[in-house]
């Protein structure tokens, strides 16, 4: 496996962002890495890029343990942060073949790189221009060609699709795709359109813990919700046996399991033993927003 997380904490002062977190990225493919804000996210990539040390725990990518040796790990890594950070008064070329130097490459092999991550990322009529003058979309294609500037094995992508039009994140997804076929693909986004679209897997971080590391195909497909309305009030805590539950308006709830149970049979026993009168129920899948919401959401 190229990316291994293994009970990894981090406690800052009195705060554990970060809580004794396990989970793994194979080649050739796009991991999701998702979380509401303050869940950890971002945390756990600066420790998997070396930026910060781990309380407990250790992160390996491509066998190098990051913190024992971050140099070698970091030659592994290409990085995309959120906010992109690139020198706007420079010309894509040009800021291109300054990243090729500061990877160590040379003279007609850094020209050979840059040539290739220009083609590759669809910059070649905006390569003579400055980047500043570029849209947020081409921008975003720089970052990824000065992440892929030294052929790493794994990519983390942190909020990438972030601000760009519908046309820009068909662009970027199929650009992101083509990289994944030989590469390990970390990617962290908050737009679960864009984990539909992109991540074979995913991993959701709440509160500094794990709540869910599934394929998408899984996650999704094991998921059903009932929404019921009663007559009149009822024992809430009567219906948590069956899985989380939601109050909605009135008489309302909202039954959710991972199990992918059907629920109806089940519950209609429950109400005539309770004596419990049902005036509505309907069963669906959840899609991945809701899933995200029930897993995610305050305790």
């Amino acid at each position: 496996m190229s990316v291994k997380v293994a009970e990894l904490t981090k406690i800052y002062g009195s705060q554990k962002a970060v809580d004794t977190i396990s989970f793994s990225a194979q080649p050739g493919e796009i991991l999701g890495f998702l979380g509401p804000n303050g869940a950890g996210k971002s945390t756990t990539m600066k420790v998997a890029m070396g930026f910060i040390p781990p309380s407990e725990g250790t992160v390996e990518v491509c066998g190098i343990d990051v913190m024992n040796q971050p140099v070698e790990a970091r030659r592994k890594i290409g990085y995309l942060p959120e906010n992109n950070p690139l020198y706007l008064d420079m010309y894509v070329h040009e800021y291109l073949l300054f990243m090729a130097a500061a990877h160590g490459m040379k003279g007609n092999e850094a020209k050979a790189r840059v040539k290739g991550m220009v083609d590759r990322c669809g910059l070649t009529k905006e390569q003579n221009k400055k980047i500043g003058m570029l849209s947020k979309g081409y921008r975003q294609r720089v970052g990824l060609a000065q992440a892929l500037l030294h052929d790493p094995e794994v990519l983390i992508l942190d909020e990438p699709t972030t601000g760009l039009d519908p046309n820009q994140l068909v662009e970027i997804r199929k650009l992101i795709k083509s990289i994944s076929q030989d590469k390990t693909v970390i990617f962290s986004t908050h737009i679960m359109q864009e984990v539909k679209a992109l991540c074979d897997r995913v991993v959701i971080i709440n509160q500094g813990k794990i709540v869910a590391n599934d394929t998408l195909k899984n996650l999704m497909g094991n998921r059903v919700s009932l929404k019921v309305e009663f007559e009149s009030a009822i024992d809430q805590k009567a219906l948590e046996a069956l899985g989380q539950v939601e109050s909605m308006d009135a008489h309302q709830y909202v039954i959710s399991t991972a199990s992918g149970q059907d629920l109806r049979a089940i519950l209609f026993k429950m109400a005539k033993e309770n004596d419990w009168v049902i005036l509505s129920m309907s069963q669906e899948s959840q899609d991945l927003e809701e899933i995200f919401h029930q897993l995610t959401q305050a305790n």
